[in-house]
């Protein structure tokens, strides 16, 4: 009998012991969240309805993403609100605030707090964009529904600080930005890479060999200007040319090509002097079109021929 009693009352000792801990427990959570002046997201709401309502719509009021919702809701990202409450409120008093008069650093690292460890941000503190002091609030809005939280539709958000990539993609020959097939993001990360220009591939052939994979080869005769760089005969932002050429053909193709080219210090064809068959030689500028001979220019499996010709079909 002595045994049952006495293991009764260590049992109950145990059971005020854990009581005692976790009224404890509650008690400092109570006494911290006072202290570090935490107010809720309903207190919020109160004055601030239209951006609680809108920020509702978001992924950033999802519990289960880890966000704001699963910590401290608006004060995650705008700091404890009960000095703010205390002083009647108002614009930036005793608050956090994305606008212009806080640094772009500290705009960032709000954002950072739960984004750095993903993927795409992993090069951001690298990145041109933090390099030229340009916040995450620039291109998204936390309270704005749609894709990524951006402040305008995919490309559409670049184009205020890239005014002359707008002109060039509002070209003749462009690839598909303005019929919403293509957007900036699809070869650059704007959150920054290690590669140039935050390009999402290691050289800019590789990048584009992502959707033009016929040009890649490899070919028995390899154009030594297309295996070193697209962007010497192509603009793929836009161009008044053609297949997004910097020239039309065949001036494009003089510039190595012709007098005085990389080719040596006489035309490659020849045509500019008394080339067979042509009766007067001051007409070779008309109806030159090198790629009428030579269609692949990009890589060639055809035999050379006895005067060097290459690139054939």
């Amino acid at each position: 009998m002595n045994r049952k009693y006495i293991l009764l009352l260590f049992s109950g000792i145990l059971l005020l012991f854990a009581v005692s801990v976790s009224l404890s427990d509650e008690l400092q959570i109570k006494e911290r969240d006072t202290k570090s002046g935490y107010i809720g997201a309903s207190t919020c709401k109160g004055c601030h309805e239209i951006q609680y309502e809108t920020y509702a719509k978001t992924v950033h009021s999802k519990s289960h993403v880890r966000g704001p919702a699963s910590q401290d809701a608006c004060e995650t990202c705008h700091g404890p609100g009960a000095m703010h409450v205390e002083k009647g409120g108002g614009r930036g008093v005793d608050i956090f605030t994305f606008d212009k008069k806080s640094e772009p650093a500290a705009k960032t690292a709000k954002c950072l707090a739960c984004h750095e460890v993903m993927r795409e941000q992993a090069f951001w503190n690298s990145s041109k964009h933090s390099a030229e002091n340009v916040s995450c609030d620039n291109c998204h809005s936390p309270h704005r529904g749609g894709d990524k939280l951006l402040n305008a539709e995919k490309s559409e958000v670049c184009y205020p600080c890239h005014r002359a990539i707008k002109a060039m993609v509002n070209k003749q020959s462009h690839h598909p930005v303005r019929e919403g097939k293509v957007a900036c993001v699809d070869c650059h990360n704007p959150h920054g890479e290690l590669n140039d220009r935050m390009l999402k591939a290691s050289s800019i052939n590789d990048l584009c060999y992502k959707c033009h994979a016929e040009k890649r080869g490899p070919y028995m005769n390899e154009h030594p200007p297309v295996e070193e760089n697209c962007d010497n005969c192509h603009n793929p932002h836009g161009s008044n040319h053609n297949r997004l050429l910097t020239q039309r053909v065949p001036a494009l193709c003089e510039q190595c090509h012709g007098n005085g080219g990389s080719m040596g210090g006489r035309p490659f064809t020849r045509f500019s002097t008394s080339a067979p068959g042509v009766a007067n030689p001051s007409n070779h500028v008309f109806g030159r079109a090198c790629l009428n001979c030579h269609p692949s220019i990009h890589g060639s499996n055809g035999l050379k021929t006895a005067n060097g010709c290459s690139f054939r079909e």
